[in-house]
């Protein structure tokens, strides 16, 4: 797998935390690498039919777009998911090839830097949270941050599952 550095180009606040944020997202996409798309279709927890690893880059995906766009700019939710399938994310990800789902998150993350770029990290959500707070953009990006780090090891285990592949 390839090694992603989780060094800051700066020392700033801003740095730091964009750098952490990339860093889990670059090991999300480096726990990808090599595996089919057949591969990445295949739930291996026996307890969890939703958690492939194509279900968790999706959902990894969504997430983000979740909370930038719909809590962070309070953009009305396009989200794959419903009421009925809160999970819906998860479950359509096995309709289409691991390849693109990276690509689109890539693509998303990279949209979202730019955003964090040129947002202050005291700006204030526009949607409230369930407990009534508005967010500021520092809590939505160490949200993202230990999100993907903890999916990251939903990753690690159906890597090591699938094929041995460890690290």
């Amino acid at each position: 797998m390839t090694r992603i550095d989780d060094t800051p180009p700066a020392w700033d606040e801003r740095a730091q935390l964009t750098s952490f944020l990339d860093y889990a997202r670059g090991t999300a996409h480096a726990k990808c690498d090599g595996v089919s798309t057949e591969n990445a279709r295949k739930a291996l927890l026996p307890g969890s039919p939703l958690m492939t690893m194509s279900g968790v880059i999706n959902h990894l995906r969504w997430v983000e777009y979740y909370w930038f766009h719909v809590v962070f700019l309070g953009e009305e939710d396009q989200g794959p998911w419903t009421d009925e399938d809160p999970d819906r994310e998860m479950r359509i990800a096995v309709d289409f090839p691991l390849a693109q789902l990276l690509a689109e998150y890539a693509e998303q993350a990279a949209h979202h830097r730019e955003l964090v770029a040129g947002t202050s990290l005291d700006e204030h959500a526009r949607r409230a949270v369930r407990n009534g707070v508005h967010v500021d953009l520092r809590w939505i990006l160490l949200h993202l941050t230990e999100e993907t780090a903890r999916h990251n090891g939903h990753l690690d285990i159906l890597r090591e599952m699938l094929d041995g592949t460890t690290g």
